[in-house]
């Protein structure tokens, strides 16, 4: 247990806003709470860990970690998206080390056993001594790879670690609901439409600041010179997501026109509406009439967030410049924000912050969130 988690303190954090406070300075700066809090926030919820577009091809496999699990990302010979623990089922050693095709078997490099696509072991040379690859002891059928519940929603790649969470589907059924008009073909936009960015603060910050609208006239003065702050709404589903809404989205253009096609099928909602919601706990979500993103956040450590921004596209083949030019024009609005999370990084090393307050009008998506990561701890104690 961590030394400076005060679950006492998480009562004042699930107040109702008005009289709420925010979550402790430790839950941003200490490693211990930073390894308890993932249990509960991280390991055992549908947490994002990447995007099935970063393995194209049957056969292309991409070694990840999640909060230190060594994880393999695959696409088998069927087609199908998996995850499962880089790890050989012999000694343990790391089986792939950097982003590549999978050519017949995947072979651990220590003692060549090697495994499907599938998972399944396939080979084990000299397991009985030299010259006999098998030995009765050894049953195969028991020592595949070890596979992790993973799930696939607006090409994200969700995992659940621990093996207990409900199915994403029930528990995410809501915002799946809220979003069916956008359950449509999702084409990624190719390399110039994926970038990284590496954040000097915890992860949370990057969720709390994504959540609300109130800080646009201040960071975002040329988002806010059209995209009014009083043209944003809250959203607010406790438990579920939270996140904020605009009404008057502008389509970006290239030529004189709207650069890239709408989904097809839409309400009238989005003619001029977007979305942006975070699907708890680490995925930043935009939908809008003519393309959406996914921002999956790595904690890194705890005071280190890594943003992998990805964009989509309604149709597969849109204008290369375009794309370029659309991927800029997010990756300078997703920069604006950075010198404020990790100002806010900063200000938790203040040891007489009691986790701050919230506005009752502007900061109930926030609010949303920090409840629902205090009630996910206290739930686990």
């Amino acid at each position: 247990m961590a030394r400076d988690l005060d679950y006492s303190a998480l009562d004042a954090v699930r107040r109702p806003i008005e009289s709420a406070n925010g979550l402790p300075n430790a839950h941003y700066t200490d490693p211990d709470v930073f390894k308890t809090e993932a249990k509960a926030v991280l390991l055992d919820t549908w947490a994002g860990l990447g995007v099935s577009a970063d393995v194209p091809e049957p056969g292309d496999a991409a070694p990840l970690e999640f909060m230190g699990i060594p994880l393999l990302l695959l696409r088998d010979k069927d087609g199908d998206v998996r995850v499962f623990q880089n790890i050989c089922r012999h000694r343990g050693m790391i089986l792939v080390t950097e982003p590549r095709k999978i050519e017949g078997a995947i072979r651990c490099p220590y003692h060549s056993w090697c495994y499907s696509t599938q998972g399944k072991l396939v080979s084990t040379p000299h397991v009985g001594g030299p010259g006999y690859n098998t030995h009765e002891q050894i049953d195969k059928s028991t020592l595949g790879l070890i596979e992790v519940r993973s799930h696939i929603w607006r090409d994200v790649v969700f995992v659940n670690i621990s093996g207990t969470a409900e199915p994403f589907e029930d528990v995410h059924a809501g915002l799946i609901s809220r979003w069916a008009e956008f359950d449509k073909p999702l084409h990624h936009g190719g390399p110039e439409s994926k970038f990284a960015l590496d954040v000097q603060t915890n992860w949370k910050l990057a969720v709390e600041n994504y959540c609300e609208s109130y800080h646009l006239p201040w960071v975002h003065p040329g988002l806010n010179s059209y995209s009014r702050l009083e043209d944003h709404y809250n959203i607010n589903e406790p438990g579920q997501y939270s996140g904020q809404g605009t009404l008057v989205y502008k389509q970006f253009e290239a030529n004189g026109g709207p650069a890239f096609p709408d989904f097809q099928g839409l309400s009238d909602k989005w003619n001029d509406g977007a979305e942006y919601i975070t699907v708890y706990p680490n995925v930043l979500l935009g939908v809008q009439r003519d393309h959406a993103y996914a921002i999956v956040l790595e904690p890194v450590a705890v005071d280190q967030t890594r943003e992998h921004v990805h964009l989509y596209y309604a149709a597969k083949e849109t204008e290369e410049e375009s794309r370029q030019k659309n991927a800029a024009l997010w990756r300078g609005v997703f920069e604006e924000d950075i010198f404020v999370v990790e100002g806010m990084q900063k200000g938790r090393a203040a040891p007489d912050f009691d986790g701050g307050r919230f506005s009752p009008a502007m900061d109930g998506p926030t609010h949303c969130f920090h409840d629902w990561v205090a009630g996910r701890i206290q739930a686990a104690q």
